[in-house]
């Protein structure tokens, strides 16, 4: 970590933030390029309340397409090794037709503030909740994809009032929740260079606009992939990260499981055992990824 964190912030859940965190930082290594700047927005910096409102009319249009799905032929296979199989994905729509309750979640987000900003010509939809307890940490916490910021409902209460869920003051955090550009409420990017590295220098941008001027940073799955960018552009006040997907490989051994190369001598067990099964996950389970990171219209 670039900044020492202070003995009063380093407490309890806290300390377990700061110590994994450098294992973030660490993971980070392996960045690509990064942009040397996002702009900062004049005219448009200001935070703006946002609420939470779908009308019917688009819930009855969502529904009306879910039901006329012109549903493909069953696969030929009795398991998945084609892809989802063509009953779940219509157990599913069932669901989102028919049992899916959007009305209880947009309650659940409406409850809490959200805002919008402008950052680099894109608004930016948040949830910032400050806690109740003096000198709470803040916390920018990223989603991932599939998602949104639903994801992180159920973890905001406990962090910014960790007295009510058995911690103590000492615990608190200031929560940020963002949505990724072309995510849920932010606008979608109308040109490419949208990427984790430029979406990480626009986090920074956001946590210094709220005032402030330390804070750490949380991320899983795509929301991993930006956080570890902000640790390895590590801005002035960024004290740690935490990540609870580090997916760093030696170039070797990811260069082999990738090629379908048997796994190189000298693993131990454990080692054989993870080899496996990322070869399985370059090999059956990561086609979509190509096709929306190569071919994202198609």
């Amino acid at each position: 970590m670039r900044t020492q964190l202070s003995s009063q912030i380093i407490k309890q859940n806290r300390r377990q933030f700061s110590s994994t965190a450098a294992l973030g930082i660490a993971a980070a290594g392996a960045a690509m390029l990064l942009p040397s700047q996002v702009d900062a927005a004049t005219a448009g910096d200001a935070i703006r309340p946002f609420r939470v409102n779908i009308p019917e009319a688009d819930l009855a249009d969502l529904r009306r397409r879910i039901a006329s799905t012109r549903w493909p032929e069953q696969e030929t296979v009795m398991d998945a090794s084609q892809g989802v199989q063509l009953a779940t994905t219509q157990k599913l729509a069932s669901y989102w037709a028919t049992d899916y309750d959007w009305s209880r979640c947009e309650a659940q987000l409406a409850a809490l503030p959200n805002f919008i900003t402008e950052i680099d010509g894109l608004d930016i939809h948040f949830i910032h909740v400050r806690s109740k307890h003096e000198n709470a940490l803040p916390v920018i916490v990223t989603h991932g994809w599939p998602g949104s910021v639903v994801e992180q409902l159920k973890i905001i209460d406990p962090l910014t009032n960790p007295t009510a869920h058995g911690g103590s003051a000492a615990d608190a955090f200031d929560v940020v929740v963002p949505s990724m550009p072309g995510y849920g409420f932010s606008d979608k990017p109308t040109t490419t260079g949208w990427g984790p590295e430029r979406i990480a220098l626009a986090w920074d941008l956001l946590m210094k606009r709220l005032g402030y001027t330390s804070y750490v940073a949380q991320g899983g799955d795509w929301g991993a992939v930006v956080v570890d960018q902000m640790g390895v552009q590590a801005p002035e006040g960024l004290l740690a990260i935490h990540t609870n997907m580090p997916g760093i490989f030696p170039a070797d051994i990811d260069g082999a499981a990738f090629s379908g190369a048997p796994a190189p001598s000298g693993l131990s067990a454990d080692e054989k055992l993870a080899y496996d099964r990322l070869q399985f996950v370059y090999q059956k389970g990561i086609a979509y990824g190509f096709q929306m990171g190569l071919r994202p219209q198609t």
